[in-house]
């Protein structure tokens, strides 16, 4: 079977997947944006080909418009590229890809006979997800409109599918009720042998300082410090988490850029800055560090060590970082949000507070660190082996799936 993989920034959700595929012999082809592979393109073990991308939209279109016409010309790159791996005799019998970016608006004419799953992660809506759910962030009946046309490129990935993915229920709920029966929910589920407690496991400060299990390390991941993993609640949080846990060493993950919403009110350059200059003053900075990006393995090594894991997120995509630092062994306290609380039960295998609220936030973190929570973590580990192992979970599902689009073919 030959195989298409298709991802803005591959490999994406299909890190397990594409390799495993690879390993049982079938010929596999992966492809992202230039601008996000960097050299990437080597040491996948299968050919995986960049596109460069010509950019946003013009300064005269429409600001409807725009991400819809970023996501035509990004088409276009990638179509050049499918076009001439199809001159070089690489036709796939399966595409499997994330729509959204609009990599996939011209598949279908290139390659006909392919079978194309795309992965469904979120559809827009103006009521009920994560626009107009922060006040600090009001929408406006303009956005309302702009978010239709947001929409389009997924509207042209269903029109086209031959199935569809997404990667939990909540998530899946949030597309057309038309829609929903071709979509089927598959986790891109983690490998639980690397993604595990480790007592043993230490973190190196920037500092050199060196943390352990031994202190009381608190955690906060995001790929972005930004509002829709509720940073700013956080940090507005900090102060009086500090002063009421005075042992406590607190590890922001994360860079400065804005991959959700809109960007900080000028003249702040990132979410980071506006918020150390509300509230820096009050913290103990010795005890507050920011380590930016890190390497998976350092990344999974203060999963391991973490006394407490905080996670915010509106309702919106889930991140993998709740899921690993279950996985891991961290006790994790998350907002109760749609997508969160499809995972977490409070009290049993985790803990939820509500996101606006920083004194409930504050209160339940002082007792989970001060309570013996051996059953909980147990508890989140049983859960994520039940449901979110690649090999166990999701791989069957996949190839489920792919036999019924192609018989014979797995």
């Amino acid at each position: 079977m030959r195989v298409l993989f298709v991802h803005q920034n591959f490999p994406g959700q299909f890190k397990h997947l594409a390799p495993w595929l690879v390993a049982q012999g079938h010929e596999v082809v992966g492809m992202g944006d230039a601008a996000n592979l960097g050299a990437r393109t080597a040491g996948f073990g299968f050919p995986v080909i960049a596109y460069k991308g010509r950019g946003a939209a013009g300064e005269g279109t429409h600001h409807y418009l725009r991400s819809f016409e970023g996501a035509v010309r990004r088409g276009q790159d990638a179509t050049r590229v499918f076009i001439d791996l199809r001159s070089k005799g690489f036709v796939p019998d399966v595409v499997i890809g994330h729509p959204a970016w609009g990599e996939m608006l011209f598949l279908r004419d290139v390659f006909p006979d392919a079978r194309i799953v795309s992965y469904f992660e979120f559809f827009y809506r103006a009521v009920g997800a994560d626009v107009g759910f922060d006040p600090e962030f009001p929408s406006t009946i303009d956005t309302t409109f702009k978010l239709r046309i947001r929409n389009s490129t997924q509207l042209h990935a269903l029109s086209e599918a031959d199935a569809g993915i997404s990667p939990i229920a909540w998530q899946r709920s949030t597309y057309p009720e038309r829609e929903k029966p071709r979509i089927r929910v598959i986790h891109e589920g983690l490998d639980l042998q690397t993604v595990a407690p480790d007592p043993a496991a230490r973190f190196r400060l920037p500092d050199g300082r060196v943390l352990s299990r031994e202190q009381q390390v608190v955690t906060f991941v995001s790929r972005q410090l930004e509002p829709y993993r509720g940073f700013h609640v956080f940090m507005r949080a900090l102060p009086e988490l500090q002063r009421r846990l005075p042992g406590a060493q607190f590890v922001l993950v994360g860079a400065d850029g804005v991959s959700y919403g809109a960007a900080p009110p000028k003249p702040h350059a990132c979410y980071r800055e506006m918020l150390l200059a509300e509230v820096g003053a009050q913290l103990d900075m010795s005890r507050t560090h920011f380590v930016g990006r890190i390497p998976y393995g350092d990344y999974l090594k203060l999963l391991q060590l973490s006394r407490l894991h905080i996670y915010f997120s509106y309702p919106f995509v889930l991140s993998w970082s709740m899921l690993e630092a279950m996985a891991c062994g961290a006790p994790v306290l998350g907002s109760s949000t749609p997508p969160v609380q499809e995972m977490i039960q409070d009290g049993e295998n985790g803990y939820l507070f509500d996101f606006f609220d920083r004194g409930q936030l504050v209160e339940q973190a002082v007792r989970i660190l001060e309570a013996d929570v051996t059953p909980v973590v147990r508890a989140a580990r049983e859960m994520i082996e039940g449901r979110f192992s690649f090999r166990e979970h999701s791989l069957p599902a996949y190839l489920g799936m792919l036999r019924e689009l192609l018989p014979g073919s797995v």
